[in-house]
C-alpha cells in the first residue's frame, strides 16, 4: 500500500461565487458531501487523515538561521487560489485508485447541487 495525499486549494473550480455567498441548504450539501465520503473511506481503510485548515487570514510564515529567534511574518502570501484550504491521505494499493479517490472529491457538489470540479492535487508520500 501507499499512501498519497490530496490537496485541496482554495480555486472553486467551476464555480466563482466563494462559499460564503452560497445559500445554506448548498453549504449544508456541500459539506455532508465530505462528510459521507471520508466516512466511506474510513469504512474501507483507505482514509488516513483529512482536515479543513484555517484561512489565509490566520497563516504565518516562519523562516529561521537556526542560530537566532525564528521570524514570524503574516505575510507575503501567494493568491488566495494557491492556497492549500485542506488534505486528505489516502492509503492505497495504487497511484490509479488514488486518482479516483482524488475525482470523487473534485465532484463535490457546489451551488444549485453541480459538482464544483475543484482541481486536487494528487502527490505521493
Amino acid at each position: 500500500m501507499t499512501r498519497y495525499m490530496l490537496l485541496v486549494n482554495f480555486d472553486g473550480g467551476t464555480v466563482e461565487a466563494p462559499m460564503d455567498e452560497w445559500k445554506p441548504e448548498e453549504v449544508t450539501a456541500h459539506m455532508d458531501y465530505y462528510r459521507a465520503l471520508n466516512a466511506e473511506l474510513r469504512e474501507t481503510g483507505e482514509l488516513v487523515a483529512a482536515e479543513a485548515l484555517a484561512g489565509p487570514d490566520l497563516a504565518k510564515i516562519v523562516t529561521s538561521d537556526g542560530r537566532t529567534a525564528p521570524v514570524v511574518t503574516d505575510g507575503p502570501f501567494q493568491e488566495i487560489k494557491e492556497w492549500i484550504a485542506g488534505y486528505m491521505m489516502v492509503d492505497v494499493d495504487s497511484e490509479q485508485r488514488a486518482g479516483e479517490i482524488a475525482a470523487r472529491y473534485s465532484a463535490v457538489p457546489g451551488p444549485d447541487g453541480i459538482p464544483l470540479e475543484q482541481p486536487i492535487h494528487v502527490r505521493e508520500m
